[in-house]
């Protein structure tokens, strides 16, 4: 199945990538281009990225820390993935 239409990036091709080391949207956009036009496909990214052990959405941790998504479908990847660094804006 497609994941990215505007570069005709597949689903495999995707978790191939996460297999290879990438862990965030942006390095599989490095390795394919997948995400870097329209953008609508980068939640299935994000997703297949939760789903393959790499950094899961970050909604789906802020719900989770929420209370607002079931705590043990997001427990597992949210040990996984390290928080983000936080940035101040001046």
């Amino acid at each position: 199945m497609y994941v990215c239409m505007c570069h005709a990036v597949t689903e495999d091709q995707v978790k191939r990538a996460i297999d290879a080391g990438a862990n965030s949207p942006r390095q599989i956009a490095q390795g394919c281009r997948a995400g870097t036009d329209c953008g609508s496909c980068v939640r299935r990214i994000q997703a297949l990225l939760g789903e393959h052990g790499g950094r899961p959405c970050p909604t789906a941790r802020l719900a989770a820390k929420l209370g607002l998504a079931d705590p043990e479908a997001t427990a597992e990847q949210s040990r996984n993935a390290p928080e983000p660094p936080v940035r101040r804006v001046a």
